[in-house]
């Protein structure tokens, strides 16, 4: 184990990364429980005690891929909601850009719904109703209400879950069916948004 006070060298920040995206592919393939340190380290070709060496434990690779994937979403959605012209259409911008994401990314799905499914086993303390699934979300709708393109009536937090969880079922849809077409349920679900919008 690398002392944590000592800066990672550019090859260790490398086999991180591929240990890191290794263990994001292994999840897809084949399930957070299958996923075992043994085969990480046969996927990279290299002993287990060398993945260790990079992370103490299993949870910690697992908790690693599940940041890198977030982040990776977060990238993405990020310049496309500050992009959308005017309140309402930022939150359309964020239910459409998480929809395409995990459309361009099928093994990123895998991953976040394996960690969000199973917490006691990944150690992963997010859950689908968690405030960070749905506070950045009801702040662009409040930001909405006030510039006079969202209901009055609607309150944030709800038509965020709501709106999240329309997101999490198209996506769920595409996992069971991989011929669930994921761009024409991005633009129903942002239709949806439009009719909720409405006074």
């Amino acid at each position: 184990m690398p002392d944590p006070a000592r800066r990672p060298t550019l090859t260790e920040r490398a086999r991180r990364e591929q240990l890191i995206g290794l263990t994001v592919r292994l999840i897809a393939e084949h399930g957070y429980a299958a996923t075992s340190l043994a085969r990480i380290a046969a996927a990279a070709e290299i002993s287990k005690a060398a993945v260790l060496y990079h992370f103490a434990t299993k949870g910690a690779v697992i908790e690693a891929a599940y940041r890198s994937v977030l982040d990776g979403l977060i990238g993405h959605v990020g310049p496309r909601v500050a992009a959308a012209e005017g309140p309402r259409a930022a939150v359309e911008a964020y239910a459409a850009a998480v929809v395409g994401y995990m459309a361009d990314h099928p093994h990123h799905v895998r991953v976040i719904t394996e960690a969000l499914g199973r917490p006691g086993e990944t150690g992963i303390a997010d859950s689908p109703a968690s405030a960070e699934r749905w506070r950045f979300l009801a702040g662009l709708i409040e930001r909405a209400q006030e510039a006079g393109e969202y209901r009055a009536s609607a309150d944030p937090r709800t038509e965020a879950v709501m709106i999240n969880g329309a997101v999490d079922g198209v996506v769920a849809a595409a996992v069971e069916d991989p011929s669930y077409r994921l761009d024409e349920a991005a633009a129903a679900v942002v239709d949806l948004i439009r009719r909720a919008a409405r006074d």
